[in-house]
């Protein structure tokens, strides 16, 4: 089974420096049909203005994976953990029993659009970390790659929850396939371009969940670029 969650229905959050669009409920925007998908809870769309930016604030027992498409984005947080982010990076921080961080536009002169992930851990209550690591473009170019794990296998960051996160460069025409197991669920994340997935057609910005499937099979009808997520 495919359910398509349109681009254009997402909700929005607008301010002079920030252009953000849920997938699913968050801060304000409340939707009851979409509060999440598996122990997956958050995926935004944010394209911050420059020198714009998240002031410090507080998370608390959650998994939050940071992925810029593009531009650069600043990062601080209560573990003395600092640095910019850019695309072909995974920033991975564990909020636990408690963190602040900041995140701010690295530029004065160009926007930057991540996608921020929230993943519910499997266990509350630990410490908080961070990690970031970076993943090649010609190891993601037509080819799923793994960005974030359980297990941070293939130099993929560690995230506390059994679910992965796989990122994708897909040329026009080019596919990939991703097995799904018994009792496996996916959402698949169109970051740029226009894919197929299982034969639903998906549009930038679109996403979709896939339950009782066997695979996931996505073709690019352009050059694209996908997020799949492999949820217990």
């Amino acid at each position: 089974m495919i359910v398509h969650r349109p681009a254009a229905e997402r909700g929005v959050t607008r301010a002079s420096w920030l252009d953000s669009r849920h997938s699913f409920s968050f801060n304000r925007y409340y939707d009851p049909k979409w509060m999440g998908f598996q122990t997956l809870r958050v995926i935004n769309d944010d394209d911050v203005a420059p020198a714009g930016g998240f002031g410090t604030h507080p998370h608390q027992d959650m998994e939050i994976v940071t992925w810029v498409l593009n531009g650069v984005l600043k990062h601080r947080d209560s573990t003395g953990s600092a640095g910019e982010i850019r695309p072909g990076e995974a920033q991975r921080m564990s909020a636990g029993t408690g963190i602040f961080h900041s995140e701010f536009n690295g530029s004065t002169t160009e926007p930057v659009r991540l996608l921020q992930i929230w993943i519910e851990p499997a266990e509350l209550g630990v410490a908080p970390g961070y990690e970031q690591k970076q993943f090649p473009e010609d190891a993601r170019r037509n080819r799923l790659s793994v960005i974030a794990s359980a297990d941070g296998r293939d130099g993929s960051v560690t995230i506390g929850q059994d679910a992965a996160i796989y990122d994708s460069l897909l040329d026009a025409g080019a596919a990939v396939e991703h097995p799904l197991a018994a009792g496996r669920s996916a959402w698949v994340q169109v970051a740029t371009g226009a894919v197929s997935v299982n034969g639903l057609t998906l549009e930038q910005g679109d996403g979709a969940a896939l339950s009782d499937e066997t695979a996931v099979r996505i073709v690019a009808q352009k050059p694209s670029e996908i997020l799949l997520f492999d949820l217990k």
